[in-house]
């Protein structure tokens, strides 16, 4: 029952933020949002006590039910032990002792990093970020491919009820990420069940040091247990010294699988009383630890070496096309990079971010994307604007609700209309009116604030004029300019956010006494 209860619960929550990163149409309430809220990492930077202490309650009275059934990411490995074990039937799982030094090794060398700044490690180790990533970079196409699919399909029936959406890659070192992140924690939980829990993870080595005080325990019932293994073969943690009855409490998920498989009744998980002589934990060995695997970073260089230059020649022969008797043109390139609307200023994204990408998934504009060193080393994979496949809504504020750990900062729509994330620049050369004496006005008319304006230039012409101390950095001007290869018009970004008033003409009201005829 215990067990059938974990599944069903696993289920629910693993589908529920599935889906939640999924979503694009907005079918899920908003509510569903507190799903990564209740995750640890998240509450613990957003210094969420209500959800802290009910999650540390929760592990000191049950054991580690955070890691079997909240944790995304926990939920993962099990399907892929699953799936392990469908396949092959005989596979037994086999006591094994705690990588003690490790696991504190690796949590030590997390919490360093971020009191120091550098948190990219700890959002590369954050289970809830990684499981978000491989979402927003792996499954999503995925998902956006079926959609586009059933649309084609709906339409030849003259039902509209799908809609063709974009589908493209948002970054490819994030995407390496989420592919190297699922691979490897698959790959462990393939061949050992929860493995990565137990050895890497940061919040499975804090956790698992508080479920050793847990009220519930699984415990042997000494006068039915006749050693015969069959618990230990079916730890998916590697936990349980059937030999000795004993079971290292720092590394049991409390999955109940060993309570289900034994024949003789022979597993509780009952409360400790007090005064009770208790079972004694698995003593931690120190033993030689084979190193796992680690990624070749030589191939990353090599690839993101590779990129470059296929930009950079790109970029090389672009400039060849252009005909000499063109007037020059100069391509800008922004400096500082934009941060999403609600981020104070960069050293506050860089603290609180643990690169989920929940914002960039549900963006409905498409322009947050995950930097790479815009933000320095402590900011690879946190989200910037880029406004290539669109622009900014005046008066969207869906990022900074989503955002589950406070780096984006909620925003109502007033706020949002007053808050200044970059400033508009004017290369005036690569501006069509200028060079082509074509007439245009596109970065004006999409400009909510009127930071960019038309002004007289040539007879009829009007050529833009801006006001960088009045743009909100929507980047509206920037997506619709149609200058080609440079663009004319850009956003600079800001360090720190500001706050501008904006004036607005005072329209004498209009009364109309009758129609006139």
């Amino acid at each position: 029952m215990l067990k059938r209860i974990r599944i069903t619960l696993s289920v629910i929550l693993f589908s529920l933020i599935t889906l939640y990163f999924l979503d694009f149409r907005e079918f899920l309430p908003d509510r569903i949002s507190f799903l990564a809220e209740i995750q640890l990492i998240p509450a613990l930077l957003t210094l969420n006590i209500v959800i802290l202490i009910s999650l540390v309650v929760l592990t000191l009275l049950f054991g580690r039910v955070y890691c079997s059934s909240i944790c995304p990411m926990g939920v993962y490995q099990d399907i892929v032990a699953w799936f392990s074990k469908k396949l092959n039937r005989k596979k037994k799982y086999r006591y094994s002792k705690a990588k003690t030094l490790l696991r504190w090794s690796v949590l030590a060398g997390t919490t360093a990093a971020f009191i120091f700044g550098f948190t990219f490690l700890l959002g590369l180790l954050d289970p809830y970020g990684a499981y978000g990533r491989i979402v927003t970079h792996l499954l999503r196409p995925a998902y956006l491919a079926g959609n586009n699919l059933l649309e084609i399909i709906f339409t030849s029936f003259n039902n509209y009820t799908f809609y063709k959406v974009s589908i493209y890659i948002l970054s490819i070192f994030s995407l390496v990420t989420a592919l190297i992140t699922l691979l490897i924690i698959g790959y462990m939980a393939w061949r050992n069940g929860r493995t990565w829990c137990n050895t890497i993870c940061p919040v499975g080595t804090t956790l698992g040091f508080l479920s050793k005080f847990s009220l519930f325990r699984i415990r042997f019932v000494d006068e039915k247990c006749n050693m015969c293994g069959l618990c230990a073969m079916k730890c998916k943690a590697s936990c349980i010294d059937s030999k000795n009855k004993q079971i290292d409490y720092s590394r049991c998920v409390t999955c109940f699988n060993c309570i289900e498989s034994c024949n003789r009744d022979a597993m509780k998980y009952t409360l400790v009383r007090p005064g009770k002589k208790k079972e004694t934990d698995a003593v931690p060995a120190y033993t030689y630890v084979k190193e796992e695997k680690q990624v070749d970073k030589s191939k990353r260089r090599f690839l993101s070496a590779s990129l470059v230059t296929g930009l950079a020649a790109g970029k090389l022969i672009a400039q060849e096309i252009i005909s000499e008797e063109l007037l020059p043109r100069r391509e800008f390139k922004r400096q500082i990079p934009i941060a999403p609307p609600g981020t104070p200023t960069f050293d506050h994204l860089r603290e609180k971010c643990i690169s989920c990408h929940l914002c960039v998934s549900k963006c409905p504009s498409h322009v947050i994307k995950p930097a790479f060193l815009e933000y320095g080393l402590g900011g690879i994979m946190q989200p910037k604007l880029y406004f290539d496949h669109g622009f900014c809504n005046y008066d969207c504020t869906i990022c900074g609700e989503v955002c589950p750990t406070g780096a984006i900062l909620p925003l109502t729509k007033e706020e949002k209309n007053h808050t200044q994330m970059g400033q508009v620049q004017l290369i005036i050369e690569n501006c069509i009116v200028y060079y082509d004496e074509t007439s245009c006005g596109a970065c004006s008319e999409h400009c909510p604030t009127q930071a960019v304006h038309m002004v007289p230039y040539k007879g009829m012409l009007t050529i833009p004029e801006i006001r960088p101390e009045i743009c909100v950095g929507c980047g509206g001007c920037e997506y619709v300019c149609p200058a080609i290869p440079y663009k004319a018009i850009y956003v600079e970004g800001l360090r720190s956010q500001n706050i501008i008033e904006i004036e607005h003409e005072e329209v004498d009201e209009i009364v109309i006494d009758d129609f006139g005829f």
